[in-house]
């Protein structure tokens, strides 16, 4: 039977398979990535050792004790790099495309909500709505003229219904007063918090109404959401 070239979903995957499938999506962009991690597991882990090596005591314990020292700190020194390269590898090679906005989002943690896609055209320009302690959040991706005039459209249904719950707009992309998609989270998360977690089921609640008017937009399915979930178990735990 022919072997299919259809790569696994993430869910799908082994924990060793999605780590060998972030590796190889993180050196699409970095192609050194492997030398890189191998110093920084040599330099980190010497720095280890050293540091137990000088404290007192002699023997063979003192070295054992050293050596574990050393490949726990490089261990832990690669896992960090590592975190780090593939969150921006896997950014660099989303930007640009439909639904990478989304794709980001969703990595945001608990206390956040994200409904992609809540309002959109036919030249895929998306809205999608994030509801966390800043409030009610639209970002928008897309050309910027149409995303601000659909944002603004969706601002306006939503005060409708939560005219009293603080409404930002963000606009992802890396044109004037536009957030670039490695600094969008953080952009939200740096934001004023001005929603305490005891309203926000009501606040949702009250924009129930208004989804179920409104039709949905299928995200586009393949190599963006799927590279950024694969990672999302790593990001999460920075």
């Amino acid at each position: 039977m022919a072997k299919s070239d259809t790569p696994a979903t993430p869910g799908a995957m082994s924990r060793r398979q999605q780590i060998a499938e972030t590796y190889r999506i993180t050196k699409r962009t970095y192609p050194r990535i492997g030398l890189v991690l191998l110093g920084t597991f040599l330099l980190a882990g010497a720095i280890g050792f050293t540091l137990f090596k000088i404290l007192p005591g002699s023997g063979v314990i003192e070295w054992i004790l050293s050596v574990i020292c050393g490949l726990l700190l490089g261990t832990l020194a690669v896992l960090i790099v590592f975190s780090r390269k593939a969150q921006t590898a896997a950014y660099s090679q989303m930007e640009g495309q439909p639904g990478a906005a989304a794709a980001a989002l969703n990595v945001l943690k608990r206390g956040w909500k994200v409904d992609p896609a809540v309002g959109f055209t036919k030249q895929q320009d998306v809205v999608h709505r994030v509801v966390g302690p800043p409030g009610i959040v639209l970002v928008g991706e897309g050309q910027p003229s149409r995303v601000r005039t659909l944002m603004a459209s969706e601002r306006r249904k939503h005060e409708r219904v939560a005219a009293d719950v603080p409404i930002h707009e963000v606009v992802c992309g890396r044109g004037e007063g536009e957030v670039p998609l490695p600094k969008l989270m953080r952009h939200l998360q740096k934001m004023k918090r001005q929603l305490r977690p005891a309203d926000m089921t009501d606040v949702l609640n009250r924009i129930k109404a208004l989804d179920a008017t409104r039709g949905t937009l299928p995200l586009p399915k393949g190599p963006i959401p799927t590279s950024m979930k694969g990672m999302r178990g790593q990001m999460r735990g920075r």
